[in-house]
């Protein structure tokens, strides 16, 4: 694409906070920009609050269940406090992220903040495999060496466990449930009230037959469950990570939609689409069109179809004049050399 101005250089490298949209050379971003970058209002005040409120009940629970388990002498209910200590440090992780994605964008860091919240969903799902390796590893030495459960003791922690956690869950999913580090939050929270089901469980049996193996077995059946939202959080947070297209909004998709409703179009190229937190989708392709259409006309309608069926907040649309179809990212010095100049 040797004549094409347009360069999609590097993601961050894309100036959002300052920029003329009348670049000459075929690109036009096909929208008028008289609007900052801040375009979905996320992180709010009633998340942080959320988040910050439920972080002060967790930990002081955790702290209460923790002794319980010792002076009970139950595995399911110090998985489940070493649980809620994860819980403590994801909600955590998620006020801190919520407090820098409100951090204005810079010259250096053109989207600002915002990706911290992913990084955090990360490390809460980390977290998840950590705790679930420690609850096995304890299982496996319980069944070796069975210990004595005071199962009152072991219940009644349980209970109010079961109680703290079923607020903390209503108050967490109360409106905006699905950003990233809310889900999170909530992943871990309902793991936490599967655990104090468990010690329920597990207290009632000890209670009536005595049988101590129930305590590790129940501890290991949560630890399975956690897993599962441990998996699910790791890939949605490394498919962010790693620049994945949303899957409602794949490349061929794109292509195959614009060439179907947008009169005018010969083709669409070099689509490249990722998310930059959960619900915020940026994307730069190239549209070539056809001779004798009205361009701008055309650039309109691309960017709508962008913005009402893929949910795109902020599309970067070149012209393409030239044609070329084929473009593959490659190192940035082979690229800078087959592309002379024009790089990914």
């Amino acid at each position: 694409m040797a004549n094409s101005s347009h360069s999609h250089s590097d993601h961050d490298g894309h100036d959002h906070s300052k920029h003329d949209h009348n670049h000459g050379g075929g690109h036009d971003h096909g929208h008028d920009h008289d609007h900052d970058h801040s375009h979905v209002p996320t992180v709010t005040k009633d998340n942080e609050r959320k988040i910050l409120i439920s972080f002060f009940i967790i930990f002081t629970f955790m702290i209460v269940e923790a002794v319980g388990g010792v002076i009970s002498g139950s595995l399911a209910l110090l998985a489940d406090a070493g649980h809620m200590l994860t819980d403590a440090i994801a909600l955590g992780l998620a006020y801190v992220a919520f407090r820098l994605g409100r951090r204005a964008a810079d010259g250096q860091r053109t989207f600002g903040y915002a990706r911290f919240e992913v990084i955090a969903g990360l490390v809460n799902a980390l977290t998840l495999f950590g705790i679930v390796g420690f609850i096995v590893y304890e299982a496996i030495e319980r069944f070796q060496e069975p210990q004595p459960v005071l199962a009152g003791s072991m219940f009644v922690v349980a209970i109010i466990g079961m109680l703290v956690n079923l607020f903390v869950l209503w108050y967490l999913t109360r409106g905006d449930s699905e950003h990233v580090n809310v889900k999170g939050a909530v992943l871990h929270v309902m793991g936490d009230l599967l655990g104090s089901v468990g010690a329920i469980v597990a207290a009632v049996v000890i209670w009536y037959t005595g049988w101590t193996p129930i305590d590790p077995i129940l501890s290991v059946f949560v630890s399975l469950l956690i897993l599962r939202s441990a998996w699910s959080l790791l890939k949605n947070t490394l498919h962010i990570l790693l620049e994945g297209a949303p899957d409602n909004a794949g490349a061929d998709k794109i292509s195959e939609h614009l060439l179907k409703t947008v009169p005018g179009i010969q083709s669409v190229n070099h689509i490249h689409v990722w998310s930059l937190t959960s619900g915020r989708v940026l994307a730069t392709l190239q549209v070539q069109p056809m001779e004798g259409v009205d361009v701008r006309s055309v650039m309109k309608q691309v960017e709508a179809e962008l913005k009402t069926k893929f949910k795109i907040e902020h599309p970067t649309i070149g012209i393409d004049w030239d044609g070329v179809a084929s473009c593959t990212l490659e190192e940035p010095n082979t690229a800078a050399l087959s592309h002379a100049g024009h790089s990914h």
